[in-house]
């Protein structure tokens, strides 16, 4: 399965409207894709409280990790962007 792990973008981390964001994208997507910081089970990134429950602060490396290559790398780039600005 392809993954790519990136820092978090976002200003306030992987909360409410970040995690809204990506998890909106990650449900168009159609395809399983899950995000996961080091020493936690991965959580699924259609789902915003999901990946609210990470705690990932800006800065925290994600991985992110799903069965199609292009929609691992367009999650993994909004993981990375501030979404919150």
């Amino acid at each position: 399965m392809p993954s790519t792990t990136v820092a978090v973008g976002s200003s306030v981390g992987l909360h409410a409207r970040p995690a809204a964001v990506i998890a909106a994208r990650a449900a168009d997507l159609g395809s399983d894709i899950t995000l996961a910081v080091e020493g936690e089970e991965p959580v699924d990134a259609g789902s915003a409280l999901m990946i609210m429950t990470l705690g990932a602060e800006q800065g925290t490396e994600v991985t992110v990790e799903g069965d199609d290559e292009a929609h691992v790398a367009e999650i993994a780039g909004l993981v990375a962007q501030d979404l919150d600005a």
